[in-house]
C-alpha cells in the first residue's frame, strides 16, 4: 500500500462504535471516513452527529466504497463471520469486535478468505495490544510470582436493555460470548498455553442464553483458572494471578486506559505497580494499522481466535452434558 493513511468504515451505528472515535481522531494513521446503516435516515444522522464525512443506507454500499481501506465489524455476533468475509472479498482489511465467530468452521472460512485475498483481520479484544498486558506477561516470566497455581477472575454487569441483541440465542447472545470470552482470553493470552479441560455451568434465562456462566479450567502443569460472567448481576471486574511466591492483582485487567495501577503482594507486603498506557483504544488502531503498513503480525492472530472460541464451545458442551470436557487438539492448533 502507497498511502501510509488508512480510511475506515464502520459498519453498522452500534453503540460500541463510541469507543473508536476519539482513538481514530487521535491517530495520524487513521481516518473515520464512512458509516453504514440498514437505514439511510439513521446513517445520515449518525454521521452529522458524529462528524462523520460519508454516510451510507446499505451495509453493502459501504463495502464498495473504493476509498475505504479498513472496516470495523461491530453487527450482532451472529453476523461477524458472514460480513467480515464479504468486507474481504470487497478488499478490505478488518477489525471485528469480539468473538470474532462462533465456530471453528467460521474461524476457518474467515481464515481462508483472509489468505486468499490478503488482507489482515483481527479480533477486538483492546487489552491484548495494552501495555498492561505486556508488563503483566513480563512479570510471569521473570519469576517474581514463582510459579502459576491459578487464575481467578470475574466480569459481570446488569443489562438493563430488554430488546438488546445479547439476550437472544439465535443472535449469539448470552454472558460467555458477550464478556467471558475476556477472562478466558486473559488466562490463554498471559500464560501462553491452551486449556487442557474444562468444567462449565450456566444459569440458564428466560430467552434460553446463559444469564451467568461459571468456568473453571485446568491448563497445563496443573494450573487452574476460575471465573464468573454475568448480565444479570452488578458490575464487577477483577483478576488475580497467584503463584507459590507471590500473587498479582490487576483491578481493570480488560479495559485498561493511561494509568493503572498493578499490586504485587507477597508475605513481606505489598508492591505497588504503576502502568503508564496510551488512551484506551488506541494501541487496538495502532496494531491493525502496522499490520497492514508494515505487515507486523497483529497481537491476535486467527488461530489465537479459533482456539478462544474452541475453549468457549468447550464450555457450553460441558454445561449442557454436566460433566468436564477435554479440548480436542485439532481445534485449538496454532
Amino acid at each position: 500500500m502507497s498511502r501510509q493513511v488508512l480510511n475506515w468504515g464502520f459498519l453498522s451505528t452500534s453503540r460500541i462504535n463510541k469507543v473508536l472515535l476519539e482513538p481514530l481522531r487521535e491517530s495520524k494513521r487513521n481516518v473515520l471516513l464512512a458509516v453504514a446503516s440498514r437505514n439511510k435516515n439513521r446513517a445520515e444522522e449518525y454521521a452529522r452527529e458524529k462528524n462523520i464525512k460519508q454516510a451510507y443506507g446499505s451495509y453493502d454500499e459501504l463495502l464498495q466504497d473504493k476509498e475505504i481501506d479498513v472496516i470495523y465489524n461491530a453487527l450482532p455476533n451472529h453476523l461477524h463471520a458472514h460480513w467480515t468475509i464479504k468486507a474481504m472479498e470487497a478488499g478490505k482489511h478488518v477489525l471485528c469486535e469480539k468473538p470474532l465467530a462462533q465456530s471453528v468452521e467460521e474461524v476457518d472460512a474467515i481464515s481462508t478468505a483472509a489468505q486468499r485475498y490478503n488482507k489482515v483481520v483481527t479480533e477486538g479484544f483492546m487489552y491484548r495490544t495494552h501495555v498492561q498486558t505486556y508488563l503483566i506477561k513480563d512479570i510471569i516470566r521473570s519469576g517474581k510470582l514463582g510459579k502459576i497455581k491459578m487464575i481467578r477472575s470475574n466480569f459481570t454487569f446488569m443489562m438493563n436493555k430488554p430488546d438488546d441483541y445479547r439476550w437472544k440465542p439465535e443472535m449469539g447472545g448470552g454472558s460467555l460470548w458477550d464478556i467471558g470470552c475476556y477472562p478466558l482470553s486473559f488466562a490463554r493470552t498471559v500464560l501462553e498455553s491452551e486449556p487442557l479441560e474444562v468444567f462449565g455451568q450456566q444459569v440458564t434465562g428466560r430467552t434460553g442464553i446463559d444469564d451467568s456462566f461459571i468456568a473453571l479450567i485446568r491448563f497445563p502443569n496443573d494450573i487452574f483458572v476460575c471465573f464468573d460472567c454475568s448480565i444479570c448481576v452488578p458490575f464487577r471486574v477483577f483478576m488475580e494471578i497467584v503463584g507459590d511466591e507471590a500473587s498479582l492483582q490487576v483491578p481493570c485487567p480488560f479495559n485498561p486506559g493511561t494509568e493503572e495501577k498493578l499490586e504485587l503482594i507477597r508475605q513481606g507486603g505489598t508492591e505497588t505497580v504503576i502502568v503508564h498506557g496510551t488512551p484506551k483504544y488506541l494501541s487496538e488502531i495502532e496494531d491493525i494499522a502496522d499490520a497492514i503498513l508494515t505487515k507486523k503480525p497483529p497481537a491476535i492472530s486467527l488461530a489465537d481466535s479459533r482456539a478462544n472460541v474452541a475453549a468457549i464451545l468447550a464450555l457450553f458442551e460441558s454445561a449442557k452434558i454436566g460433566k468436564p470436557v477435554f479440548l480436542r487438539q485439532t481445534y485449538i492448533k496454532k
